[in-house]
């Protein structure tokens, strides 16, 4: 007990005791002994109760407490409610501030941010930016359920996906077709989630530009490169034997220079599409594909081998797909050393199937692991460059995954090689008549 707690306790009981003792010699004065004491102690209790209901009056009243001047119990204890008082009106303007900073810093968000309730999907609140972008109206949409106020965008079955929702990477906005956006669906507790819009107009445009750029200049570097290539073929080596180091360099740079033309086609055109084709890709055939190339390239310097251990189709694009297959295949022997393995596989995944190339190679390190999709991104220049690549090969299989809505994973240890998995869900994949998975020969 702190020392004036303890002092105010400490008067009080004297105090009791004065009277108590008064009530005694007035008692003995008297002749009422009895009498007299129970008086006092009706009295001192009757003065206690007094306090008390004061004091609970002001608390149930909400009514700040007076400063206290005596020194009693009573006194004390109003001293310290009155200080707990103040300690919680500061904590309450102390959170106010804060609320009213964060809601000020939210309402100047460019992006609009809607608080939506999870189980009705109602709106909460939203800031200023929602109105500009989803056309949302305050206070008349407060309450509202979030999927009727933005029927143009069709989002109802989006927010009961949840925490399963993925990004809508390119959405028209309620308030104007020229308006993209990118909505993202956040649960930030179990009742409300965050819905995040953001304005990626001008993204999409520079982007768009970027595509027409690129396919553009591929597109007119193929005359030229044709004209290259066939003169270079023209030249005889034999003819001129000092020239032949020379001549071969530039027949192997300018066919490097035509694949990567080639792959910034494919890559415009695969960004371009908006779906494929769904037609039965056979896998028997797909596999055997694969291993002729593997060999081909491979040239006997690797241990290649195929398995079809689920014995079903895939329904896509079957130009598409043998692309995205080739492309992991070819850089499977191109960074595996002489002597090492290359396993081809089709297993069942679920519901679904997966189609894996496992390599003996050199492997990737794990922090390039997640950029190792992006175009012309190397793990190692020199060995990119010794091996003939063009640093658009996974670029192509992941877009070919993504029109597939299949997915892809990497597992990779530097120095034991990588694992590349093609993962594509149960709609995609059906029943091959007279299946028998195995070992291809």
């Amino acid at each position: 007990m702190p020392p004036r707690a303890r002092a105010a306790w400490t008067r009080t009981l004297g105090q009791l005791a004065l009277v108590l003792a008064a009530a005694l010699a007035f008692g003995l004065l008297l002749g009422q002994v009895w009498p007299a004491l129970m008086l006092a102690a009706l009295g001192v209790v009757a003065w206690h109760y007094w306090r008390l209901r004061r004091v609970l009056a002001r608390l149930t009243s909400r009514q700040r407490q007076p400063v206290a001047s005596g020194e009693g119990v009573w006194n004390e204890l109003e001293r310290q409610l009155r200080a707990n008082q103040e300690a919680m009106r500061a904590r309450k303007r102390r959170l106010i501030a804060m609320l009213r900073a964060y809601r000020a810093v939210a309402a100047a968000l460019p992006d609009a941010v809607v608080v939506v309730e999870r189980n009705s999907q109602r709106v909460q609140w939203f800031n200023e930016a929602a109105t500009a972008l989803l056309g949302l109206r305050y206070p008349h949409d407060i309450g509202q359920p979030m999927g009727e106020r933005l029927r143009t965008l069709r989002i109802s079955h989006w927010l009961a996906s949840g925490r399963n929702a993925e990004p809508l990477l390119d959405a028209p906005s309620p308030t104007s077709a020229d308006i993209r956006l990118n909505l993202r669906l956040i649960p930030y507790s179990e009742s409300l989630w965050l819905v995040v819009a953001r304005d990626v107009t001008k993204m999409m445009r520079l982007e768009q530009v970027r595509r027409d750029f690129v396919a553009n200049v591929s597109h007119e570097l193929r005359t030229p490169l044709t004209v290259v290539h066939g003169y270079l073929d023209m030249l005889d080596p034999e003819e001129h034997p000092e020239w032949a180091p020379m001549l071969a360099e530039m027949q192997l740079q300018s066919q490097r220079m035509t694949q990567l033309v080639e792959d910034l086609l494919t890559l415009s055109r695969l960004e371009a599409q908006e779906g494929i084709d769904s037609e039965t890709v056979s896998m028997g055939s797909m596999l055997s594909t694969l291993r002729r190339e593997a060999e081909a390239l491979s040239q006997g310097r690797h241990l290649v081998t195929v398995e079809d251990a689920a014995g079903v189709d895939l329904i896509g694009s079957t130009k598409e797909l043998h692309s995205a297959f080739s492309n992991l295949v070819s850089n499977a022997v191109r960074y595996t050393p002489a002597g090492g393995s290359i396993a081809i596989r089709l297993d069942r995944d679920g519901g679904g199937a997966a189609v894996s190339v496992r390599d003996s190679g050199y492997g990737i390190p794990a922090a390039h692991l997640p950029r190792i999709t992006e175009r012309f991104y190397r793990v190692s220049t020199s060995r990119s460059r010794e091996s003939g690549g063009t640093g658009l090969g996974l670029a192509i299989v992941k877009h070919v995954l993504n029109l597939h809505h299949a997915r892809l994973e990497i597992a990779s240890e530097v120095g034991r090689g990588s694992i590349f998995s093609c993962h594509f869900d149960a709609d995609r994949v059906q029943p091959r008549e007279g299946a028998n998975p195995g070992a291809l020969p």
